[in-house]
Formats: structure tokens, C-alpha cells, sequence
């Protein structure tokens, strides 16, 4: 089993600053199909918004929808979306001590920290819009609150469209990465056989997890700091940066075709 998983705002979307290859979309379909490969998408979107996503742009359904920055695990089926039970009690198992309403309440009133709109937090996901600016005092301010207490991991990243610091309470069985990891153990592959693109900060833990990782050519400066300092602690890391390919540019579902063609998924052109 091969499988391709891809975020989608910047990476397989075309939704940023930088200019999109025509046709690229519809490349990237094709060659998934033609090539057998089991689709992933790995997003912070909702199940709605994923929708919204595949409609607006003209990307296929996935086999699998890694959602809610990986709370949320779902197969699309010839009937419709079928939620993966046995994921939501392996993060209960796995983390016993995470509580969304705790960290929502033990964070309350810190200053340039705003709670996201509801249908963006959920019981495995607590999120708010941070100030970008003052970051450092924010986050110094959330880790002694929260650190440690209730079996979670916080991601932060910032939106570069939109200017604004992102920041996510997780159960720590449940991230991008761990999901990621569920699914291509559900499909006995290895993690050879998984290849991982992405673009922005919460991408960094499945990038430097062992997966074939690949940055999109527009990837953030706060991802290629990271993953620079993560090659230089683990040399043996496959990371690959996107530059462009013949007609292609690198950027967005470019840079996804061009990274799956890097570790052998796409065998035809």
C-alpha cells in the first residue's frame, strides 16, 4: 500500500499569495488515480469546510479525511462519510487526562488569546487566534497554565494570508502525526510508504516523523526553520523541498505531485 497524504490550505489548495500552475488539479487527480495510491488529507478544516474545499477547487475525495488537525479520522465511502469509531476511543484510551472544557476555562482571560468560532474547537480540539506579535509572552503564559496537566500537545502556527497566530489544544494521542500514523497502520504500510506534504507550522510533526515528508516550494519560513533544525538534530529525516519539475512550478498541488513523483509514487508522466 502506498498512501499520499497532503494538507490542504496552501499545500494542495491553491489558496495563497503565489501563482498556481493551470491544470494542476486536475493532474494531480488523475495521477492519483491512475497511479493506485491511497489518499489522505490531512487538514485543520471541519468535515464542512473539506467539503466546501473539494467542491470549490475540483479535488477528488479522499479515501481517508484526516480533519480538525487530526482529531478526526473519516472514510469516504460509496455512500457518504463514515466517521472512524475505533479512532475516537483510542484517543480516549491514550490520553485519559484530556479535557477540552478544563483547557478552554484555565485559559480564559489570557491577554491576545481569542477563542475561535465554536465549529473549529471540539471535544478533542480546543483553538484560538493568537496575536501574533506578542506570541512569545502568550505562549509563555499558556504553557505555565496548561503544560503537562491534561495529557495534551500545543501547536502553533501562524497564517501568513491572514496575519494571525493559530493556536491548538490536543489530546496528544490525537495530532496530525499520530493519526497519520493510525491510518497507515490500519493499511499495514510503513512508513516508507507514506508520503506527507505540507506547508506551515502545524505541519512540522508529521514532517519530521519518519514519513517521505515533502514541502510545497511556498512553504512558511516558521516550517523550513523548523524542519532545518530537526535535519541537523536527525540527519536521516526525508524531508524534500519542492523547487519545480519540467512544466511545474513547485508551489501548491504542484509541489504535491512533484514530491510523490521525488519518492516513487507516480511511476508514469
Amino acid at each position: 500500500m502506498k498512501i499520499l497524504a497532503t494538507d490542504l490550505d496552501r499545500t494542495l489548495l491553491p489558496n495563497g499569495s503565489w501563482p498556481a500552475d493551470p491544470g494542476a488539479i486536475e493532474m494531480f487527480n488523475e495521477l492519483t488515480d491512475r497511479n493506485n495510491v491511497l489518499v489522505v488529507y490531512v487538514t485543520g478544516r471541519n468535515l464542512a469546510l473539506s467539503e466546501e474545499a473539494i467542491n470549490e477547487y475540483g479535488i477528488r475525495h479522499p479515501h481517508v479525511l484526516i480533519g480538525d488537525v487530526g482529531t478526526s479520522i473519516r472514510k469516504y465511502e460509496t455512500t457518504g462519510w463514515e466517521a472512524d469509531s475505533g479512532w475516537d476511543e483510542h484517543v480516549k484510551r491514550t490520553s485519559p487526562n484530556w479535557d477540552a472544557e478544563a483547557v478552554r476555562e484555565i485559559v480564559a482571560g489570557v491577554e491576545g488569546l481569542v477563542e475561535q468560532e465554536r465549529v473549529h474547537c471540539g471535544p478533542f480540539k480546543q483553538s484560538y487566534y493568537v496575536d501574533h506579535d506578542n506570541r512569545e509572552a502568550i505562549l509563555a503564559v499558556v504553557d505555565e497554565r496548561v503544560k503537562g496537566r491534561y495529557d495534551e500537545v500545543i501547536i502553533y502556527s501562524y497564517d501568513s494570508q491572514s496575519g494571525d497566530g493559530l493556536l491548538d489544544f490536543l489530546p496528544q494521542s490525537a495530532t496530525k502525526q499520530t493519526a497519520l500514523e493510525y491510518v497507515a497502520e490500519e493499511n499495514n504500510a510503513g512508513k516508507d510508504e507514506v508520503v506527507f506534504c505540507g506547508d506551515s507550522g502545524n505541519d512540522i510533526q508529521p514532517l519530521t516523523a519518519g514519513f517521505c515528508g515533502v514541502m510545497v516550494r511556498n512553504a512558511d519560513d516558521q516550517l523550513v526553520a523548523n524542519v532545518k533544525s530537526a535535519l541537523e538534530e536527525n540527519p536521516d529525516l526525508r524531508i524534500y523541498h519542492a523547487c519545480g519539475l519540467e512544466k511545474l512550478s513547485g508551489y501548491y498541488t504542484s509541489g504535491v505531485i512533484e514530491g510523490a513523483y521525488h519518492y516513487g509514487l507516480f511511476a508514469d508522466k
